[in-house]
């Protein structure tokens, strides 16, 4: 059964956005009882000041109440937003989400973070460490909750290394190195790709360069690559070079002079042994002390344990202004 809040233990709201949409969570704010979520499939918009608070109030502030309403109504403790581009496009959230956040749940116990701080937060809670979030991108974060590590998550152009677009493109480029019969090509990729793609390699240009998800598209191939890796040497390679970059960014972010603990979360470790075998192999030869550990929960639940802590006046993650902004 879902927990409720009493007067005594109110509400906390976790929010987690990003490129898919909009989640909500409502939780006890004292407890650890299961939250009631609902999602959006409409992400935030993006414009000229960056993240559209406005727009991300439309969807919210509905959301909220529609949880709240079910859970037979109660007060607001605290919200946490965790957002994709926090860091870079987060001004107008940080402007104007406070005021209408206390205008329609009468909260001034705001945490606005990015959306790899709330990743940290679901996998490894108030815990120091580091924490690898891989799924279409990349990005390696750790703390010694004095101060944040970043490591990648440039995105697919400038990084993301090992994530699922990188992983994906190498894997087309094998099989464009098939079609073309150049060294390093992929005559398994080149048959995944020509299936999965729906015609001739020569015309797979004209399908994807267009497109404005193109990362998306291009990760949409890395499950292709895992599945050839058992009996592909080159696809079983591209999974190797993938492990060595996820490792070299846990490295990054570790801190200094300690044990470290390292939590992999995110769809991308779905694919199972092709990657996490080689990547435990990784781990072990770059950060032979390192702890590996399974992630607690997804973004959504550490918007959830951000919004407990700020409730509760606990929160000990390093607040900085841009990945973990208390106004």
């Amino acid at each position: 059964m879902t927990a409720a809040a009493t007067p005594d233990v109110p509400w906390v709201v976790g929010v987690d956005s990003g490129g898919s949409g909009l989640r909500v969570a409502l939780a006890p704010a004292g407890g650890d009882g299961p939250p009631r979520t609902l999602t959006s499939r409409e992400p935030v918009r993006t414009g000229p000041a960056g993240i559209d608070a406005g727009h991300l109030m439309q969807q919210l502030g509905p959301m909220a109440r529609e949880l709240i309403d079910g859970a037979g109504g109660g007060a607001v403790a605290a919200v946490a937003v965790g957002s994709a581009g926090m860091a870079t496009l987060g001004g107008d959230l940080r402007e104007r989400l406070p005021a209408a956040l206390d205008g329609a749940f009468g909260t001034r116990r705001l945490a606005l973070a990015a959306d790899a701080v709330t990743a940290y937060a679901g996998a490894l809670g108030q815990r120091p460490g580091a924490v690898v979030a891989a799924g279409t991108g990349l990005i390696a974060l750790g703390t010694d909750l004095r101060s944040w590590r970043r490591a990648d998550g440039w995105g697919h152009l400038l990084g993301d290394c090992g994530g699922g677009a990188w992983i994906g493109r190498a894997g087309l480029d094998a099989a464009m190195r098939a079609y073309d019969g150049r060294r390093g090509c992929s005559p398994a990729l080149r048959a995944r790709a020509e299936a999965v793609f729906d015609g001739p390699l020569n015309e797979l240009p004209g399908k994807l360069y267009p497109r404005t998800d193109r990362p998306a598209v291009l990760a949409s191939f890395a499950p292709e690559v895992a599945r050839c890796a058992p009996h592909d040497p080159v696809a079983e390679g591209i999974l190797r070079e993938a492990a060595r970059h996820i490792a070299e960014a846990a490295v990054a972010v570790c801190p200094s002079g300690t044990e470290c603990e390292v939590a992999l979360t995110g769809g991308l470790f779905k694919m199972g042994a092709p990657l996490v075998v080689p990547l435990e192999e990784e781990l072990a030869a770059q950060l032979p002390a390192a702890r590996v550990s399974v992630a607690d929960g997804d973004p959504l639940d550490g918007a959830v344990v951000l919004a407990r802590a700020l409730a509760a006046g606990t929160l000990r993650l390093p607040h900085d202004g841009r990945m973990l902004h208390l106004p």
